[in-house]
């Protein structure tokens, strides 16, 4: 075992940790950290990211459930148009996006570039739903449509299918609007809805990727640790300021996934 790879076992255990401590976010390292420590493919490491994500959340919903805080009826029915969004993104659009997306003269953007391209405009956006932070226990009184909710839930899936990560920021805002759940329900609904989309969206891969599976449940074996360890600690430590903490390093790492790609 080399370097890089002892480094990515400890950043997945931290990883978890992340999420246990704050509840999400963790998740969204997951595609820069195989990428660039451990050379896989963008096409490779947002599936492997997505099996991760799903399988951690899975925990997440177990020790929300036990705290009563998940919204089964809710969760499940925003799940259907995210849910057939991921899988069909991963099993039909991610395969025919062309390997030469754009190109202006001695300027090419491939189709690995844009994955990571677009991996961190939406880490950018992420960064600010987590250093501002409001925490509001309070309930909507009005609720959308469905059918705006339904766009919302095929929008959000596509967005999780491309890129591989959760999307817990864009799926606990829209429970909340839609569905009138306080913010703490909506985080562990969110969960739910995590879980079966990235597992589904995985299984579009399994179709047609060569998946590492010994790394991959030792990957995910550890984050999940992470997530139990910083499931317990989370009573000592005040997630509000370690989230905008960890707010302004993913804001950090956007602008280096930028400069690597854009630069270098």
């Amino acid at each position: 075992m080399d370097f890089n790879q002892v480094v990515t076992y400890l950043c997945a255990f931290v990883i978890g940790a992340i999420l246990g401590l704050i509840g999400g976010g963790g998740s969204i390292l997951t595609v820069p950290l195989l990428v660039y420590f451990l050379s896989f493919n963008p096409i490779i490491a947002t599936a492997y990211s997505l099996f991760v994500v799903g399988s951690s959340s899975f925990v997440g919903v177990i020790q929300k459930h036990r705290k009563g805080l998940v919204d089964f009826k809710t969760g499940l029915i925003f799940i259907f148009p995210s849910l057939l969004a991921v899988y069909f993104t991963r099993r039909f659009l991610v395969p025919v996006i062309p390997e030469i997306v754009f190109n202006y003269r001695d300027f090419s953007i491939t189709k690995d570039m844009s994955i990571m391209l677009f991996f961190a405009i939406v880490m950018f956006f992420a960064s600010f739903s987590m250093i501002k932070s409001k925490q509001k226990n309070n309930t909507t009184k009005s609720k959308l449509p469905y059918y705006k909710t339904f766009f919302q839930g095929i929008v959000i899936g596509i967005i999780t299918g491309l890129i591989g990560a959760g999307g817990g920021f864009l799926y606990v805002p829209a429970l909340v609007l839609w569905s009138g759940l306080n913010m703490k329900k909506a985080v562990a609904t969110s969960l739910l809805i995590i879980t079966i989309n990235s597992l589904i969206g995985f299984l579009g891969d399994v179709q047609l990727l060569e998946i590492d599976w010994y790394f991959l449940l030792s990957f995910s074996s550890l984050t999940i640790f992470g997530i139990l360890v910083g499931g317990y600690y989370s009573k000592f430590i005040p997630s509000k300021k370690l989230k905008k903490s960890f707010g302004w390093f993913v804001l950090l790492m956007s602008f280096y996934i930028l400069s690597k790609e854009l630069l270098f």
